[in-house]
């Protein structure tokens, strides 16, 4: 795919993006080095390729779910100046 320099100012306009004549020269250059390398990438034999989800092979480390903090919930609740049946009781803010 080949782009003009119509084509680059079009999409700058598009993009609202201002270009000088310069620039655009520039950019037209690097898009077409941008599709010359999707055009290469397409080209490539990817028939019995399985796709990957990662490109590097990843093995998870679980761990077993266990508790390792001790159980302190009376000890912090005997501190507390007002609990009911296992919550924290605090002053209304709405009425």
């Amino acid at each position: 795919m080949s782009l003009t320099l119509a084509d680059v100012h079009r999409i700058a306009t598009l993009a609202r993006i201002g270009l000088a004549d310069d620039e655009a020269a520039r950019t037209l250059a690097q898009l077409d080095a941008v599709f010359g390398l999707i055009e290469r990438l397409q080209s490539v034999d990817t028939a019995g390729v399985e796709p990957m989800t990662h490109p590097v092979e990843l093995a998870l480390r679980l761990r077993d779910d266990v508790a390792d903090e001790p159980e302190r919930r009376d000890a912090c609740q005997a501190l507390a100046p007002s609990v009911e049946r296992g919550l924290y009781l605090v002053p209304r803010v709405l009425e």
